[in-house]
């Protein structure tokens, strides 16, 4: 699968299609936007009414993601619908820059450096 015009895609890991590799570009106008990300997405036996597992295989500094690449996310929790498919999971993680949980942040460092986008930018980059 790949949406080139909105910097996408995912591919099956070793021909198995229940695991993936995906791909986005950061969202243009957010400090992420030059930034390419790699995920690595696990669907299990009982897709689409189970929740796939997604984490970051790139380093990803967010508010939302863990040291580990794992995400806080609500659709990949309690929001899951079977409805759900492999392009709606990597939109909702690149719009992720621009609606961070600033409630309930996953990493507590980087929320308080987002607080100043100048310092967060250089912690980025």
């Amino acid at each position: 699968m790949m949406s080139g015009d909105i910097g996408i895609s995912a591919f099956p890991k070793s021909g198995n299609l229940f695991k993936l590799v995906g791909t986005f570009h950061g969202a243009a106008g957010t400090v992420y936007e030059d930034l390419r990300y790699k995920l690595s997405l696990e669907f299990p036996s009982g897709y689409p009414h189970n929740t796939s597992t997604v984490k970051f295989l790139t380093l990803c500094y967010h508010p939302s993601v863990d040291t580990q690449g794992n995400i806080c996310l609500d659709i990949l929790k309690d929001k899951w619908s079977a409805l759900y498919d492999v392009r709606t999971i990597l939109l909702s993680i690149q719009s992720l820059p621009t609606e961070p949980n600033m409630d309930s942040p996953f990493n507590t460092h980087v929320a308080e450096l987002w607080k100043n986008p100048t310092t967060f930018k250089k912690h980025l980059q």
